[in-house]
């Protein structure tokens, strides 16, 4: 590959489904989704607040033949995966089905889905259950739709790695063009918050217990107290750089991607973030002082909070980079969360602007970093995103123009 993928079309599926623009004005405006959650009666829960996708009428977007056969999460990834191949005007293109590929990743598959099919298993007996639940509930789920409804037959796949598996969806989706595919759908979203996937998500027992929205997810924040889980996420094609020529447009390049694994708690040994965002420099071409932003896991929690910022101050020194985590608007995405921050960081590239973080203002003099906590107007021509995982999962991916 003579010349890094590109970015040619973004969609997003978060807060109030409005697409790209409207989640960045959201952004820009520091706007939150988090609030009570909506579906069922969360009160005898030990948290009931939640980065949730309102007004959401699937039938608006999808055919009715495919509403029965797809999970909530599968029908949001559809509908990012129709805005980021509209954005990019693939149909103009001309690209042959084994050219065209789709690698995404998925943490907690179809739990809606699989739920209300168990449900009608011990009620009314497998005679009820429909054939969909033997797929429908899949992580693979989202990669096979947006295959299948886009005739796309290039080499596909699905991570699973919590958090930083989106991250890792971009990284295959590159390796995958490096190895002769022209096209790749890539990205990741999640939703599971039916009340047993709720419960999935308690029982980390980090999530935050706070009846504020306001004060619930403050990542970095001295008063942090746990995460909100949040729904949805982002979809992105990205194109061989030497095939991306007019009418294609270019949001950026994806101009590096490392991952590493942090040793085990108790172990004594230091986190291994750091190296993983040395590694992905020095496959970009790139020193730390080039970087201009870096978008950040920004967990909530104290200690994970504290690992990051330490690993941050290491490769960029105290207070080196400006430090944002837009998502605390919409809540922890898992597998939707780094995609959705590279949407948001090639917008940052686009118009100049690092987005706020929301909410957080307190930020601990120890963690030696400096956190956007407004808008700041400044030329942004390389970001560096974040992701980490449960587990011991560092992604990162190199965003440059």
């Amino acid at each position: 590959m003579t010349m890094p993928p590109v970015v040619t079309g973004i969609g997003t599926m978060v807060g109030d489904g409005a697409g790209v623009e409207g989640h960045w004005r959201d952004v820009l405006d520091g706007r939150s989704w988090i609030r009570p959650i909506q579906r069922y009666d969360a009160s005898r829960y030990s948290s009931r607040l939640a980065g949730q996708i309102t007004g959401f009428d699937v039938e608006r977007h999808l055919p009715s033949r495919l509403i029965p056969q797809t999970d909530r999460v599968t029908q949001l990834a559809l509908v990012a995966g129709d805005e980021a191949l509209a954005d990019a005007g693939i149909a103009d293109r001309g690209y042959d089905a084994f050219d065209m590929g789709v690698v995404t990743s998925n943490a907690s598959a179809g739990w809606e889905f699989t739920h209300r099919e168990f449900r009608k298993l011990w009620t009314q007996g497998p005679e009820k259950v429909s054939v969909y639940e033997s797929f429908a509930w899949f992580y693979a789920a989202n990669t096979g739709q947006l295959s299948i409804r886009n005739g796309m037959r290039a080499a596909s796949g699905v991570l699973v790695a919590d958090q930083a598996g989106g991250l890792d969806a971009i990284g295959q989706a590159r390796r995958n063009l490096r190895r002769g595919a022209k096209l790749m759908v890539t990205g990741g979203l999640d939703s599971a918050f039916d009340p047993w996937g709720w419960l999935s998500h308690l029982a980390s027992g980090e999530v935050s217990t706070a009846e504020d929205a306001a004060r619930a997810y403050l990542p970095f924040d001295a008063a942090a107290g746990g995460y909100v889980p949040g729904e949805g996420g982002a979809m992105l094609v990205l194109e061989h750089g030497d095939a991306a020529r007019p009418p294609a447009r270019r949001y950026g390049v994806v101009a590096g991607y490392a991952a590493t694994f942090d040793p085990p708690p108790g172990s004594g040994r230091p986190s291994n973030l750091a190296r993983a965002v040395r590694l992905a420099l020095d496959d970009a071409g790139l020193v730390p002082a080039e970087v201009d932003v870096v978008f950040a896991d920004g967990a909530g929690v104290p200690e994970r909070d504290r690992s990051e910022a330490a690993g941050i101050a290491e490769v960029f020194g105290p207070k080196g980079v400006p430090v944002t985590v837009p998502k605390a608007g919409v809540g922890r995405l898992l597998a939707g969360a780094g995609p959705l921050d590279v949407v948001t960081a090639l917008l940052s590239l686009r118009d100049g602007v690092i987005p706020p973080t929301p909410h957080s203002r307190e930020i601990p003099d120890e963690y030696a970093i400096d956190m956007v906590t407004q808008p700041r107007q400044t030329d942004v021509d390389v970001a560096l995103v974040i992701a980490r995982g449960r587990g011991g999962f560092n992604s990162v991916v190199v965003i440059r123009r």
